[in-house]
């Protein structure tokens, strides 16, 4: 957008996005970067995020769903790119076609992805997910014979080419889980196994984002950066994003829409969870659950305004919430700032994610399309 808009916008720094990659590419330098752009890159917008991350030296570019992916390339996107979240029945061909690199974790998905192939009349790139033991995707090690022998059938008729062996960690925020290394464990016996068998694969991968960070054994041939190449920590047990040289891509601004004087005794918002001590100034914020501000962080929510941080003032609404701004010199279309990288005293992401009793990666995530995203030093 080239106005800023009044209401509220989320103001995304494309140099913070470069500046995040470059510094993810020194924690792993001898592997390859894959940056993460799932759910509009974590809220911060998928394309413009793509190509910051690209310039930055990514050469990968990495999405849940293959519509995800599809959209990237549409948008004139040429890097590799891989995706992972498939159901049956899903766009294999023109998946194919776009030569994106598919995940497969089964094999009623391998025999999709064959008979796709074989209508596209092209060679379908596919990566095999390894469940090392998060549980989620990914083929478990008694069926991993199965699907790599299939795999390696289905790269002798020519239909499919093997690109890559990964898999997931659960616990690579919490450092020192015995789970890590039980993971390492089994994605190295399951790749030896898969090796052994005849699949050749371009990349190897299991490093997350706090992987890459802290666990360099992890980093084989790729690392797959999500939510630190927008600046926000994977844990709070890891350090601030500062500790991590990284840096908050966004900033989530509003303006405040309306401040009024109110009595003692005056209750604020649905259900009264905020009464008034004392007579006082109460300002209107105008974004609410609906703009992704999360109902949970009702009376905690930190929000600078007024040249202080404050606190939501009873519940959050669909679309607007109330700080009381007692003894402040707050008027309408003063500067309200939600999060940021806290350069000038604002909350961070971090904050929010406290107050809420959830994480960074949703507090970014969950800000909603009502919200236009600004970009800078694009």
């Amino acid at each position: 957008m080239n106005e800023t808009p009044t209401r509220a916008y989320a103001e995304i720094d494309l140099a913070a996005v470069r500046s995040n990659v470059r510094a993810l590419r020194e924690r792993a330098p001898r592997a390859e970067l894959m940056a993460v752009v799932k759910s509009d890159a974590y809220g911060h917008g998928a394309v413009p995020c793509a190509r910051a991350a690209l310039d930055a030296g990514a050469t990968w570019l990495g999405t849940a769903t293959p519509e995800e992916a599809l959209a990237l390339r549409a948008a004139g996107i040429r890097s590799r790119i891989m995706c992972w979240l498939w159901t049956p029945g899903g766009p294999w061909r023109e998946a194919i076609e776009a030569d994106l690199d598919l995940s497969v974790s089964g094999t009623w998905a391998l025999d999709e992805v064959r008979a796709a192939a074989r209508e596209s009349g092209k060679v379908a790139r596919v990566q095999l997910k390894a469940d090392t033991g998060l549980g989620r995707a990914g083929c478990q090690p008694a069926d991993w014979a199965e699907l790599v022998g299939a795999a390696v059938a289905a790269q002798a008729e020519g239909t499919v080419l093997v690109t890559g062996v990964w898999s997931h960690f659960a616990c690579a925020d919490e450092p020192g889980h015995p789970s890590i290394a039980l993971q390492l464990t089994a994605f190295r016996e399951m790749l030896a196994y898969a090796e052994k068998e005849g699949i050749e694969p371009e990349v190897r991968h299991i490093a997350n984002s706090p992987a890459t960070l802290t666990l360099p054994e992890s980093h084989f041939d790729l690392v797959r950066c999500g939510i630190a190449v927008y600046g926000v920590s994977p844990a709070p047990e890891l350090g601030t994003p500062e500790q991590l040289g990284l840096r908050p891509a966004m900033t989530l601004k509003a303006s405040v829409a309306l401040v009024k004087t109110v009595p003692a005794g005056h209750g604020v918002s649905y259900g009264h969870h905020y009464v008034t001590e004392r007579e006082t100034r109460l300002a209107l914020i105008p974004v609410g659950y609906a703009d992704g501000v999360p109902r949970h962080a009702s009376g905690s929510g930190p929000v600078l305004v007024g040249g202080a941080v404050r606190r939501v003032a009873g519940r959050v609404a669909m679309d607007q919430f109330v700080v009381d701004v007692e003894g402040a010199d707050v008027t309408a279309g003063d500067p309200a700032v939600l999060f940021g990288p806290g350069d000038l005293g604002e909350p961070t992401a971090e904050d929010w994610a406290a107050a809420a009793g959830t994480i960074a990666y949703e507090i970014v995530t969950r800000i909603g399309g009502r919200v236009p995203r600004v970009y800078r030093n694009g």
